[in-house]
C-alpha cells in the first residue's frame, strides 16, 4: 500500500518514555513523514517545538488511559492541551458510562470536550477489548449524537488486551461512515500486514509504536 505513512500516528504514551526517546520519536516522524505524532498532554509544547517547521501534526491523549475523570477535569485538559498547540485531541471514552447504559452521560462528556477542543479534531476512545459487539456499537452511535470526529479502537494500556482487531474496525466504520466519522485503529499494530489489514477494514488513521518498522 503507497502512502502508509500518512496514516500513521508515530505514538510513544509510555509512562517511563526518557527525553530521548521523544526526541526520537519526533527525528523518526519528520524523517519517515508521518501523519503525526501522539504524546501524553506533558510533552505537547515539546512535540510542537520539536516539530516546527514539517507537517507532523501533534495529537495528544485526555482522560488517558481510564476514561473515569471528571468530565469538567476532561474538557480542561483538552483545553490546555489545544493551547500548548495540540493539532488533534484523543479522548478516552468512560467505560464504566457505557456498561451501566448511562447514553447522557456518555453524550455529555464527549460534547464537553469537543466543545473545548474548539475547531481541533476530536477522536473517541472505545476501548474495545473491554466491550461487547453492541456495546461498540451502541458507543459509536453516541459519538455521532456527540458530534465527534473519530471513534478509535484502544489505549493499548488493558493489561492483556489484543487491541485493535479487523472485525470492530469494520463494526466501526459500518456504523459512523454513514454519518461523516472516521476510524482510528489503535493498539497491537506493529507490522505492515496488520496495519494493511486495518487499512482495508476501513481505519483511516493507525496509533502505533511500530511506525518505523510498518513504513520501512
Amino acid at each position: 500500500m503507497e502512502n502508509i505513512n500518512k496514516h500513521i500516528e508515530h505514538t510513544l504514551l509510555k509512562q517511563d518514555a526518557k527525553m530521548e526517546d521523544l526526541i526520537k520519536l519526533f527525528d523518526e516522524a519528520k524523517e519517515y513523514n508521518f501523519l503525526g505524532v501522539c504524546v501524553n498532554p506533558a510533552y505537547v509544547k515539546l512535540a510542537k517545538e520539536n516539530l516546527k517547521g514539517s507537517d507532523v501534526k501533534v495529537v495528544t491523549v485526555i482522560g488517558f488511559p481510564l476514561g473515569a475523570n471528571r468530565t469538567d477535569v476532561k474538557a480542561y485538559e483538552a483545553k490546555k492541551a489545544v493551547e500548548d498547540g495540540a493539532d488533534e485531541i484523543d479522548m478516552v471514552i468512560n467505560v464504566t458510562a457505557i456498561k451501566n447504559r448511562d447514553d447522557d452521560f456518555v453524550v455529555n462528556d464527549i460534547k464537553n470536550v469537543k466543545k473545548a477542543c474548539v475547531d481541533k479534531p476530536l477522536k473517541v476512545i472505545l476501548e474495545t477489548d473491554l466491550l461487547e459487539k453492541d456495546e461498540i456499537k451502541k458507543a459509536c452511535e453516541l459519538c455521532i449524537e456527540a458530534g465527534a470526529d473519530f471513534v478509535k479502537t484502544s489505549t493499548g494500556f488493558v493489561k492483556g488486551g489484543v487491541g485493535a482487531k479487523v472485525e470492530d474496525v469494520e463494526l466501526m466504520y459500518k456504523t459512523v461512515s454513514p454519518y461523516g466519522l472516521k476510524v482510528k485503529a489503535s493498539g497491537g499494530i506493529r507490522d505492515k500486514e496488520t496495519a494493511v489489514k486495518m487499512l482495508e477494514a476501513g481505519a483511516e488513521r493507525l496509533g502505533t509504536s511500530s511506525g518505523v518498522k510498518i513504513a520501512s
